[in-house]
């Protein structure tokens, strides 16, 4: 039942006088309103939250890989894909590292000091790497040439052939000489009979004008320029070099997991006739980009979406970016795949909701939980109040038998006074959302009685004082007579 406030202070509460002639007192705030307000900050302060946590959730994140050497096309493709995640303003950013080559990649990595690194699988990757993508696979290309004056000696057709012989590595890094170290012990050559020579890459042209070695061996991509350029400087010097096939190139994959076997296509470095002209049989290992283990799951497979997204962008100026290949997802694999990786490659990329809908679930409870606490709480605290109200309102029922059997006014007008102090009171509580309507419209309904019992009895008293003023005048008038 809804009650009418109006109608509590319509009725006369001092001598029968109406309470308009009295201050008013303010007019309470319903607990329901209350309740409505504080339903509506719960409301407007989860969606603050949720809005909060999406925003931190999605904000771009950036990080750091490294690559190396300066100038490589390692380095340029990183460059590439910073430029382009950077334009398409993508989740994930990158910010390159440079270093001296993938082996000090890896030990930054390894140290935690950035989050990706480009390394070759043939070098000792950290134990706290994992795989994200292949970026792509290097063959192995060993020429010998034909010397000339001196310097000329016998032709060198098999690797066998090459103890006591000179072979020139092209490039600086440890790892080319490790792996023609490898490709040596397989064919039974002992590499200490062997005179190594490396010059960097830039180099290479002169040092086979001079005629420094007599082998020459460089480890890229098929289409590398560097060992193109440094086949073509062999070609002008010294006529068509002779391409030596690594035959057991299956044997080494199996002794060494982080080779394959591989073919270089026939013609792969032009000329008339092709050259080679027949494929030869090599081996390959593979540049790899890395995550550190720490890294996030979402991070890195938000970065494997973008990265392969970007990709086909790419292949016009760095056809190299073709070659990117999703990262080996099996249990077995040399690198570990990162999970983040793994997810999208194997499509269970998780959405927003996906990761976090239980911490929304939980969070909902807990603040629905609070909730209902608070609201104990609340009127835990107003639970003296709320009972003192009760024993105000039992005071004014047992003022209602008190009324009816009252002798004089001013017992009335004193039980008058107290009821507009127990009114006060009670108003004060619902003010307050101590007691709420219900125990408002029983309170006013005891009120009524209370000024119904009043009203009688004092229309009692009127009458019988009447009554006696009537016959003391009879009275007095017969004792006149």
């Amino acid at each position: 039942m809804k009650l009418s406030l109006k109608r509590l202070f319509g009725r006369s509460m001092t001598g029968g006088l109406d309470l308009a002639e009295a201050p008013t007192p303010p007019s309470p705030r319903s607990a329901a309103r209350k309740t409505a307000l504080v339903s509506l900050a719960l409301v407007l302060a989860i969606i603050g939250a949720l809005a909060g946590g999406y925003y931190f959730a999605m904000r771009p994140v950036t990080l750091k890989i490294a690559v190396g050497p300066a100038n490589s096309d390692d380095v340029k493709v990183v460059q590439a894909l910073t430029q382009a995640f950077s334009q398409n303003k993508s989740q994930v950013r990158l910010r390159p590292i440079q270093t001296d080559g993938a082996t000090a990649s890896a030990e930054a990595l390894a140290e935690g000091k950035v989050d990706l690194a480009i390394v070759r699988g043939d070098v000792d990757v950290p134990k706290n790497a994992q795989a994200v993508a292949t970026l792509r696979k290097n063959v192995v290309v060993l020429w010998s040439v034909q010397g000339k004056g001196k310097k000329k000696g016998p032709k060198i057709t098999k690797i066998a052939q090459l103890a006591g012989h000179r072979v020139g590595v092209v490039g600086r890094t440890q790892a080319n000489v490790n792996l023609l170290k490898v490709i040596l012990q397989q064919y039974g050559v002992d590499p200490a009979k062997v005179d190594i020579i490396q010059f960097p890459a830039n180099e290479a042209a002169e040092a086979i004008k001079s005629q420094k070695a007599d082998v020459y061996l460089a480890a890229g991509p098929v289409n590398s320029k560097i060992t193109a350029d440094a086949i073509a400087a062999s070609i002008k010097d010294f006529g068509a070099p002779t391409f030596l096939a690594i035959d057991s190139a299956d044997a080494i994959a199996q002794n060494h997991p982080v080779y394959e076997a591989s073919e270089i296509p026939a013609g792969t470095y032009g000329g008339s006739p092709a050259r080679p002209e027949d494929e030869v049989k090599t081996i390959s290992f593979s540049h790899h980009i890395v995550a550190r283990k720490g890294v996030s799951e979402t991070t890195i497979a938000a970065f494997t979406r973008q990265l392969f997204a970007v990709r086909q962008q790419l292949v016009t100026e760095f056809p190299l970016a073709a070659k990117i290949e999703t990262p080996d997802t099996d249990k077995d694999a040399v690198i570990p795949v990162h999970p983040g990786a793994a997810a999208f490659v194997d499509g269970e990329e998780k959405t927003f909701l996906d990761k976090y809908s239980d911490y929304i679930w939980w969070g909902l409870m807990a603040l629905s939980a609070m909730g209902s606490l608070g609201a104990w709480f609340a009127g835990y605290l107003k639970k003296d109040e709320r009972d003192n109200n009760s024993h105000l309102r039992e005071r004014l029922l047992d003022m209602i038998a008190a009324a009816r059997k009252s002798e004089t006014t001013e017992e009335l007008d004193q039980m008058q006074a107290e009821a507009d102090e127990i009114l006060r009171d009670t108003l004060r509580c619902f003010d307050h959302g101590a007691i709420e309507e219900g125990s408002l419209a029983a309170f006013n309904i005891a009120l009524d009685q209370f000024h119904a019992a009043v009203a009688d009895r004092k229309a009692v008293l009127f009458s019988l004082q009447q009554n006696l003023q009537r016959t003391g005048a009879q009275f007095r008038a017969a004792g006149n007579a």
